[in-house]
Order: C-alpha cells, then structure tokens, then sequence
C-alpha cells in the first residue's frame, strides 16, 4: 500500500541518486497501466490536475483577448495576443508552431474561443493546448496563478506515461504530497483503481527510476 512515508523514502533516494546538473533538473514520475484497453478513446486519461506544492518552476501563460483584457493580463500573464492577430497567425504556421511551444498554457476571453477553434485548433489541438475560457473582462490573476501550478496527463494510446511533480529546489516532502496527487487523481481515473497500474517510478531528468509503491 502506498504511504507517504513510502513516497517519502523513495523521493529521497531519487534526489540524492541524481548525478548533479548545471541546470534546474525537474522531477517527474512515470505510471505504466495494465489491463486498460487504450485503443478505445473512453479509456483514455485526460486530467488537469493542480499540484498542492506547485511546480517549483515558473510557467508560461499565454491570453487572447481584447483591449480591456490587454490591461488586467499585463503583469500576471507572459504574453497577450490581441484579437485581431488570430487570423494572422493561421497564416504564419511555421512562427506560430513556435510560439505555441513556448507556452504551457493559453487562455482566451470566451467569445473569442470559436475564432481561436476555428483558426489555430489544428496547431493548439493536438499540443493539448486549447486555451481556457475566460468570461469576458474577467480578472485573468487566479486561473493564471492555479495553471503555474498544473500538470497535464494525456495517455492517448500508451500504457506508460510521465508527469513533473516539481524540482530538484523543492523538499521531499512537497514532492511526495505531489505525487499523492497525481496518484490519486489517476486512480480515481480508472476502473479498478489501482488494480490499474503495473508500476510506478519518480526520477530526476537526468537520474535513475526509484519504485514508487503503489498497491
């Protein structure tokens, strides 16, 4: 049975296994199923899930809006694209691939959503990165701030998975309560829980797997 104490244990090991980088590592776990039938698109996992401790790293927040949206997204948001360049940037595929790269997540002011659809869904679409809807004039501040904080879980048709559960900065303890998370969320997912799930593992980006126990 999985324990926090477990995850714990297993965190720490992963961290102090982990050769030392020059750059910011990111810790992530890798979740392998079983006996779930991936070719039927039901049973699939698609989950947004807000991680308790954070992602120990900042994203970036793209927002489509208009000029009163422009003012409230200045300073919380990383970029504001204006409305009227939507179309322009169906033209530019090549640049606009780009861009949509180096974002994590967009947001768009509801009415603009179908025009967005329409003109960028074939680049946003299959990145996962359909932008959220916002009421229009809204503050954009707390969808901006719990998004910083957001994984995504997409399996489509494979049985192994991984998600970033924080840093190499963060304790062991927000780690693991991360990964309770995640766990849970994805168990809560499928139909026999976590019946469901063949292993489980965290690891740095550059170190080795540690099992984590799940069942």
């Amino acid at each position: 049975m999985m324990t926090v104490e477990n995850t714990i244990k297993a965190v720490k090991e992963a961290l102090e296994k982990a050769p030392k980088r020059n750059f910011l590592e990111s810790v992530e776990i890798s979740v392998n199923l079983k006996d779930v039938d991936l070719t039927n698109p039901k049973n699939r996992l698609t989950e947004e899930i807000m991680l308790p401790k954070g992602r120990g790293k900042d994203l970036k927040i793209a927002v489509f809006g208009g000029p009163e949206m422009k003012g409230k997204a200045e300073g919380v948001a990383d970029h504001f694209i204006p409305a009227e360049e939507i179309e322009e940037l169906a033209e530019e595929k090549a640049q606009t691939k780009k861009m949509v790269n180096d974002f994590d997540f967009f947001i768009a002011e509801a009415p603009l959503m179908a025009v967005v659809g329409k003109n960028l869904g074939v680049i946003l679409g299959p990145r996962g990165k359909m932008p959220r809807p916002l009421p229009p004039g809204a503050d954009p501040s707390s969808i901006i701030a719990n998004l910083k904080k957001t994984v995504k879980i997409r399996t489509k048709d494979r049985r192994t998975f991984h998600v970033a559960v924080g840093t190499t900065t963060m304790s062991a303890d927000d780690i693991a309560a991360n990964i309770d998370a995640v766990l849970t969320r994805v168990k809560s997912r499928l139909e026999r829980g976590a019946m469901n799930i063949h292993s489980a593992y965290v690891k740095t980006t550059m170190g080795p797997p540690i099992r984590l126990e799940v069942k």
